[in-house]
């Protein structure tokens, strides 16, 4: 491959934390700075199974639901978002909340809500259960038909043709979700587009670069956890985009050296949510195993950046 003999890592770029992570993952630390432990968060603040870890040892308590929470605590809602429901559930037992949605999540909320007061059927594209879909669709469940599959989309039921509108999950593949809508326009000609793109950037570019990766590499590792919606869309697009096999590790622990067996190139990449060190120590483990040589491949550099929540300036 490429004419050369040694073996390689093409290592992705842009890869791991985007903006609305790092803005989430900093609100905890920073909470907990300001007003000390505990700060209870609402779900996994963002999809990584190591980051959560470290934030419970320096004092985050994870619950599922706000009921579990004492009353008059301090609460942060995770990077996905939260319904209304969990708002007025927040507020009824009195806690301290720190909103830490992701501003482009927020966005989704936004346009949800506003399609609805419009009076549009709202079909918004994405994995059922997903804590940003349960989010945005309890804008006005009324009003929200989850999709997830085409069998889904043969199953949906408007009430005026003439007024419907797609929205998505935002860490769907830019493909799968074009194919998508592709297929309700086939069933709703008249299907109306969101204002903006619904697949964020981050997630956009963390593809574009594992499709410029997978084109040379053998196999292709992912770094991020199971959880997590955009790291599993980026093994799924590895494996269409020329790469033999691709896998998703939580950690260089995880690395079977059986799956580089024949492997002259391997493409190193990480979700959104995974940070920085344990692709580092990925690449240490490949180096152990031969794959010594180490070649960044950008395609595009980031400077979005996200202030903290307002509650966290207001205190600061």
């Amino acid at each position: 491959m490429w004419g050369v003999t040694g073996k390689k890592v093409l290592l992705a770029g842009p890869r791991g934390f985007c903006a609305g992570v790092e803005r989430a993952v900093a609100t905890v630390e920073q909470a907990l700075k300001q007003f000390g432990a505990p700060i209870y968060v609402r779900h996994e603040i963002v999809h990584n199974k190591h980051v959560v870890a470290r934030l419970r040892e320096q004092g985050a308590v994870f619950v599922d639901e706000v009921n579990e929470i004492p009353r008059g605590a301090r609460v942060i809602f995770s990077a996905h978002g939260v319904a209304p429901g969990v708002k007025v559930a927040a507020a009824e037992r009195g806690l301290i909340t720190i909103d830490a949605t992701c501003p482009l999540e927020a966005k989704g909320h936004k346009d949800a809500a506003r399609f609805a007061k419009q009076g549009d059927d709202i079909i918004l594209i994405g994995h059922r259960g997903h804590e940003e879909v349960v989010g945005t669709a309890g804008e006005a469940p009324e009003h929200v038909q989850v999709v997830s599959n085409f069998g889904d989309i043969d199953a949906v039921v408007v009430r005026d043709p003439n007024k419907v509108v797609w929205l998505s999950q935002t860490t769907l593949s830019v493909d799968e979700a074009q194919q998508m809508v592709a297929r309700l326009r086939e069933r709703l000609p008249q299907l109306s587009d969101p204002p903006s793109d619904d697949i964020c950037f981050a997630t956009q570019n963390r593809q574009e670069a594992v499709k410029a990766i997978a084109a040379q590499s053998d196999v292709v590792i992912v770094v991020g956890s199971a959880n997590s919606s955009n790291s599993v869309r980026l093994v799924e697009v590895a494996k269409q985009s020329g790469a033999r096999e691709a896998y998703l590790i939580d950690d260089d622990g995880e690395l079977d050296p059986a799956w580089l067996a024949g492997a002259q190139t391997v493409g190193v990449t990480s979700g959104a949510s995974a940070p920085e060190r344990l692709v580092t120590a990925t690449v240490a483990k490949l180096a152990t195993l031969g794959f010594r040589q180490v070649e960044i491949v950008q395609t595009t550099t980031e400077t979005t950046h996200f202030t903290l929540p307002r509650e966290l300036r207001a205190a600061a």
